[in-house]
């Protein structure tokens, strides 16, 4: 019996279905038409967020995908509407977050013939994606999605782009679907591996005598936050976190040693200077978090484990590394560790915490009346309202840093930040795809003067799609980091970093989003109560210190001994 035809955009829908996606972002145009007709059809099927820029589709997507662990998807056009994703797939492909970007293209007789709006999609995108591929008939497009969300969502999640043509939009297609199940030759070998492996790693964690685990993004992808815990506790193991592993262990844990590198807290990164054994667990030692590669842990053997080979041996000597899911990985050490008091290394991580908060946070948090208001004072006051529950977003910038020293995170997935390519204007359209994706929970864009205005008019998909994200603004009326790099390291020549600023609260307004400001340290408490009881979207201004920095800081290129106060 002859199936009924169906054309190529109904096709794409369908398989989207299949692969249980129920929410997308995208900005519709000439070229995606056909798709979005049929998405007119099945809008009941689809929850289809309307943004206001391409990039911040891409965004969006990110932010749904780092809030639940699914594949978050955008949409976009051709020519303009694809390139203006790029950025966005880019940041994607850095913090290793798992998207399928759906691009439009100019029918395939007019390929090559610089037809209106069409750009060779493929070749921009191949250095930024796991794979990109150009369905150029109907008959193609269940098989490549089926692809596409496997290539996203496995081994090392990332980014894919499917760019696809109008005729492939138009034609007729039988459609049938059947999820991508490649042959895995190397399933068993890996595993052996593994078991073989993890005896060494125990046989070095049981014999260590100041041990630190390091725990990255990969263990939030992996799932492994209790097998991450268990370790630590097992082995009576401190645990410091990178930026992007920030909520893999509760900041509360009694192991839990802070934050490490460039702007990380002293105490893990002190230890990661003493240690003899790093246990580093789904990160890459990112310059951000080694500095000085050659001055790095230099008493320490280090057990790299990572489901990228490639990250192996790249920026610092691995020991010991083991490729895999760091689920599977941790799960197999475990029988092996024997529990250890550790007295004076713990004591070690007292004295440097001790000495962090006499010479900086204590300083920083103390209030007086009439004062101007610090960011670290309003991250707390946040993270004291929110009581460590809800999912932090931030831009990219001060704020972003002084967010990952003075936020509490009691749950998993509750740090979504931009780490490798650092893209400002991320925090809003990543915050909300958040909100879309929890929406039980409560989700705080954290941004700054600078990177909200790459990204402001997102407050219409806010206003359009109700989304009820709440926005902390802190105005320094400067780029901030910039201007702390050209405070410290270039004689203060502070060349164009000064920002005049808009009046924020009247912008928001203008989008119907309830907004205040604030400008005094006894006024913050309770402006963030007012804010977090609202029931819809929210923009709180916090006007802050113009030139306050963020403390401790290691120089770029410096050692982790070389920490500035």
């Amino acid at each position: 019996m002859t199936r009924k035809k169906i054309n190529g955009a109904e096709a794409l829908l369908l398989s989207l279905l299949k692969e249980g996606v129920d929410t997308m972002f995208g900005y519709p145009g000439g070229t995606i038409i056909p798709l979005y007709d049929q998405l007119y059809t099945y809008s009941d099927r689809f929850n289809h967020i309307l943004v206001r820029h391409e990039q911040c589709a891409v965004h969006a997507a990110e932010g749904y995908s780092r809030a639940t662990g699914k594949v978050g998807v955008c949409l976009a056009t051709a020519g303009p509407g694809a390139t203006n994703t790029v950025t966005g797939i880019a940041d994607a492909y850095m913090d290793s977050t798992p998207i399928v970007c759906i691009t439009a293209q100019v029918g395939v007789e007019k390929l090559g013939t610089n037809f209106f709006q069409e750009a060779d999609t493929i070749s921009i995108t191949i250095p930024v994606t796991k794979w990109s591929y150009q369905i150029t008939s109907a008959d193609e497009i269940s098989r490549i999605v089926a692809k596409a969300f496997y290539i996203a969502r496995t081994g090392r999640p990332g980014p894919v782009l499917i760019s696809l043509t109008k005729t492939a939009q138009l034609e007729l297609t039988e459609f049938e679907y059947s999820h991508y199940r490649p042959m895995n030759v190397f399933g068993e070998i890996k595993s052996a591996n593994i078991t073989t492996l993890s005896k060494e790693a125990a046989k070095m964690i049981n014999d260590s005598k100041k041990p630190l685990i390091i725990a990255g993004q990969g263990v939030i992808i992996s799932g492994a936050e209790r097998q991450l815990k268990e370790l630590a506790e097992r082995g009576n193991i401190p645990v410091a976190s990178t930026l992007m592993g920030l909520s893999s262990i509760p900041t509360s844990h009694p192991l839990f040693a802070g934050n490490v590198g460039m702007h990380g807290n002293l105490a893990p990164n002190m230890m990661t200077q003493q240690s003899d054994l790093i246990i580093a667990i789904g990160m890459r030692f990112s310059d951000r978090v080694t500095g000085d590669t050659q001055k790095y842990a230099p008493h320490a053997k280090i057990i790299h484990i990572d489901i990228d080979k490639s990250e192996f041996n790249k920026n610092v000597k691995t020991h010991l590394a083991i490729l895999g899911d760091a689920t599977e990985v941790i799960e197999t050490i475990l029988p092996k560790i024997k529990s250890r008091t550790r007295a004076k290394w713990f004591s070690y991580v007292k004295e440097a915490w001790e000495r962090e908060n006499k010479a900086v946070i204590d300083k920083i948090l103390e209030r007086e009346e009439g004062g101007e208001i610090s960011m670290a004072q309003a991250i707390d006051s946040l993270s004291k309202a929110v009581d460590g529950n809800a999912v932090i977003v931030t831009d990219v910038g001060q704020h972003q840093m002084f967010s990952a020293r003075y936020s509490k995170f009691k749950q998993t997935r509750s740090m979504i930040t931009s780490g490798g390519l650092g893209t400002m204007g991320y925090g809003l359209p990543a915050a909300i795809g958040a909100k879309i994706g929890v929406p039980d929970r409560e989700v705080v864009a954290v941004v700054g003067d600078g990177g909200i205005q790459m990204s402001l008019q997102e407050l219409g998909t806010i206003k359009q799609s109700e989304v009820a994200v709440k926005i902390v603004l802190l105005n320094n009326s400067f780029l901030g980091m910039v201007r702390q790099w050209q405070e410290l390291f270039f004689k203060r020549r502070y060349s164009f970093t000064d920002m005049v600023n808009p009046d924020f609260v009247k912008i928001a307004e203008a989008y119907g989003i309830k907004a205040e400001c604030v400008r005094k340290q006894e006024d913050l408490d309770k402006a963030f109560k007012r804010m977090i009881s609202h029931k819809g979207a929210y923009l709180l201004e916090v006007k802050t210190r113009k030139e306050e920095n963020v403390f401790p800081m290691v120089p770029a290129g410096a050692s982790l001994d070389d920490m500035i106060f």
